[in-house]
């Protein structure tokens, strides 16, 4: 028996209607077919998709449809792709392509854009998240509170040390500080010496700290006797040429600063710096270059009551050679202008003046008093 071969379904061709609004750039709507007109209609290209690269330039990926057998057909393609008529032609003409028809929102439908930017409802606050940012806003006020208080009972403080309690403290310095600060090693007198030349001065030997019976003279000692002496510290000195030798010391002593002023005033008015009674003693130095240098040697002097520090500063000079000087002068008269005495000649009055001028400006440096020019 002959069987007639199976034929697929072939549905009737949908009828498509233009789009009701024409491509962009073009002047008239889709064509169709007219009855009467034999000219196949032109096909209609479908229209480029938005998303194509500016990069890349070129014609647009299009998707085409699949191959179909002679006599079948097929929807239309993919949303989005030209859809293409594949119902066999009889008059031999292409197949049309028909643009997708495009997409209008309506006044009331939702965009995706309005889908994606639309905001998240708020929760109510619970009672616990606000107890949590009253605490903070409690703790924070709280904090900087106490901060303000405290600048201001700061502010109450005691700054800066008083001049009086740097007084006080000044009077420790002979054993707080290091004996290389309270005497250097080595001086430098620029324009120290006669004439405005350099001077340059090396420590010969430290003397033990002590009491200043035995190292001072008993009138000096009685002149000092209304501030007292706490400790006594002195060193001797030479100069490069090793032709002089210098002994500088410090009397720290034991009054306040109204009894300091009361005697720098009395040294001042009835000049006791300048009485060679009250010349201080020298410390010599065995088995170096001020080994003979004693009470005889001494040429010069200068004795100072400090204002700002309880201590009173001295130096006497003498030569290294152990010769005797019968009219010793002291510094202030030596170094004075026309002075011709052997003391003012051999420089010795600015080699006491020198060395008492750097010691004092060292004690006053280190207990932060430079308010008094030496000398």
């Amino acid at each position: 028996m002959t069987t007639e071969p199976h034929r697929p379904h072939i549905p009737p061709r949908p009828s498509f209607s233009p789009s009701p609004h024409p491509a962009p750039g073009s002047s008239a709507a889709t064509p169709t077919s007219v009855e009467g007109d034999s000219r196949p209609p032109a096909p209609v290209r479908a229209p480029v998709p938005a998303s194509v690269s500016a990069s890349g330039g070129g014609e647009p990926e299009r998707e085409f449809p699949q191959a179909v057998a002679p006599g079948a057909s097929r929807g239309p393609a993919r949303r989005g792709v030209g859809a293409v008529d594949l119902t066999p032609r009889t008059d031999g003409a292409e197949p049309i392509v028909f643009a997708p028809p495009q997409h209008w929102a309506r006044d009331d439908e939702e965009t995706p854009a309005e889908r994606t930017t639309r905001l998240r409802p708020v929760g109510a606050r619970s009672p616990a998240r606000i107890a949590a940012v009253a605490a903070c806003v409690v703790l924070g006020a709280g904090l900087l509170g106490g901060a303000v208080a405290g600048s201001l009972l700061a502010s109450d403080e005691p700054g800066e040390a008083t001049p009086e309690s740097r007084f006080q403290d000044a009077r420790a310095a002979w054993h707080s500080l290091p004996v290389d600060t309270l005497f250097p090693r080595s001086l430098k007198g620029r324009g120290a010496g006669p004439g405005g030349a350099d001077r340059e001065w090396t420590r010969v030997a430290v003397a033990p700290d002590g009491t200043c019976a035995n190292a001072l003279d008993p009138l000096l000692v009685k002149a000092l006797g209304p501030v007292g002496c706490s400790r006594l510290v002195r060193a001797t000195y030479t100069d490069a040429t090793t032709s002089s030798v210098t002994t500088v010391g410090m009397v720290f002593t034991q009054a306040d600063r109204a009894a300091t002023d009361t005697l720098r005033t009395r040294f001042t008015r009835e000049k006791l710096a300048e009485r060679a009674d009250l010349m201080p003693r020298a410390f010599p130095v065995p088995g170096t270059v001020a080994a003979g240098f004693g009470d005889a040697q001494r040429a010069s002097w200068t004795v100072r009551v400090l204002k700002d520090v309880p201590a009173v500063v001295y130096a006497v000079s003498g030569f290294a050679d152990g010769r005797t000087v019968t009219d010793p002068q002291p510094a202030p008269a030596a170094t004075a202008d026309g002075a011709t005495t052997a003391p003012a000649e051999s420089g010795l009055g600015h080699e006491a003046q020198g060395i008492a001028d750097r010691v004092e400006r060292g004690l006053r440096t280190t207990v932060k008093k430079p308010t008094e020019t030496p000398g």
